[in-house]
């Protein structure tokens, strides 16, 4: 991919399955490796302490940033102000990496999430999609992505979900799901 003739892409992983953040992160590890500039903008996760941000960081050419107040939240609790300022403080560092000319690859980590939670409006994602450079791919990912994201994105991925061990109790185990 050649950063004048590339036409960058909308894709979207989302679904009940396990996968979409690992998804949008192996498409990362192959574009550092052929020296693309990415940038990851964590959604509702917080001052992660997730490994994937630890070592993302450290590669080359890659810049991460996560926002969110690192609290559990359900889609119908009440809006906590502070998360919803944290979601748009997101989108506005996403604009500026999408539009700002530095980055071939931008992803958007739960960014569908954050929608559906009504943290921010789907309308202004879309925006931010429609003012997207030529070049520039986009990755976005979380459950339940909004039909109108998926109606204007290039590739959808929905990880269906057959058996997880969460269903039995099995809690989230460090450096396999965070």
């Amino acid at each position: 991919m050649t950063k004048k003739s590339a036409k960058g892409l909308v894709q979207i992983f989302t679904g009940e399955g396990k996968g979409k953040t690992t998804a949008a992160l192996g498409m990362v590890l192959r574009a550092a490796g052929h020296g693309l500039k990415i940038s990851i903008i964590f959604f509702i996760k917080g001052r992660s302490s997730q490994g994937e941000y630890k070592t993302l960081a450290a590669l080359p050419n890659v810049k991460v940033a996560s926002f969110g107040l690192r609290q559990f939240i359900h889609k119908n609790d009440v809006i906590n102000p502070a998360e919803k300022a944290q979601a748009q403080a997101a989108l506005v560092a996403a604009r500026e990496d999408v539009t700002g000319g530095e980055f071939d690859l931008v992803v958007l980590d739960e960014i569908n999430v954050a929608v559906d939670f009504r943290l921010l409006g789907v309308q202004e994602v879309l925006q931010l999609i429609k003012d997207k450079p030529p070049r520039v791919e986009l990755i976005l990912t979380g459950r339940n992505a909004d039909k109108k994201l998926i109606e204007i994105a290039d590739l959808v991925t929905e990880m269906g979900k057959i058996k997880h061990p969460f269903d039995k109790g099995v809690k989230a185990r460090k450096g396999i799901e965070f």
